[in-house]
């Protein structure tokens, strides 16, 4: 009797799709935080001064660069300017103004000069699920990665957003800060 085998490049992508599909069966849906408490509301949160702190990882989890934000942010009606001035560990220096507009209903676009087309997110209970292309500069070249962020109210003055860094579906760094109100 012969034996069935596979070849690499089969064994792989056969590797590939069983890590996705239990990948997928195992996604956490904003649903979760329905019924969570404090309720996060982005316009009372994100206004004013606030101030994070940060780390990125790499894919194996090593912290590879840390991080501050100083950030305003101005609602007038359902649009909100939202300035973060970023001061890496390294010196390097970085300014993103978000143009978030609330949608109704828990959910919000929004757009920034590195921000490939437009950011969805939705709002339920205490946490907050941003998803969106970014063009991330990494030494001198610039990489397409896409964002799943996951932002979480701690309580009237304290945010945690954790970030996954995904390209071709595989998460290649994570980002975690903790956001405080200054007011």
């Amino acid at each position: 009797m012969k034996r069935f085998s596979l070849p690499v490049i089969g064994r792989v992508l056969l590797c590939l799709a069983l890590l996705l599909g239990l990948s997928s069966c195992s996604s956490v849906s904003i649903d979760d935080y329905l019924d969570s408490e404090p309720r996060l509301d982005l316009r009372q949160f994100f206004e004013g001064n606030l101030y994070a702190a940060g780390v990125v990882e790499d894919f194996s989890g090593k912290v590879t660069r840390k991080f501050t934000v100083e950030m305003t942010a101005q609602w007038q009606g359902d649009k909100c300017e939202l300035k973060e001035w970023f001061t890496f560990d390294d010196g390097e220096k970085q300014l993103r103004i978000w143009h978030i507009t609330d949608l109704g209903q828990g959910k919000y676009s929004g757009r920034a000069n590195d921000i490939l087309g437009v950011a969805l997110g939705q709002a339920k209970g205490s946490a907050l699920r941003w998803r969106y292309d970014m063009a991330l500069a990494v030494d001198d070249k610039t990489y397409q990665v896409h964002f799943d962020d996951w932002m979480y109210l701690v309580d009237a003055n304290t945010l945690i957003n954790k970030s996954d860094i995904i390209k071709f579906g595989v998460t290649v760094g994570k980002v975690t800060l903790v956001i405080q109100k200054k007011d």
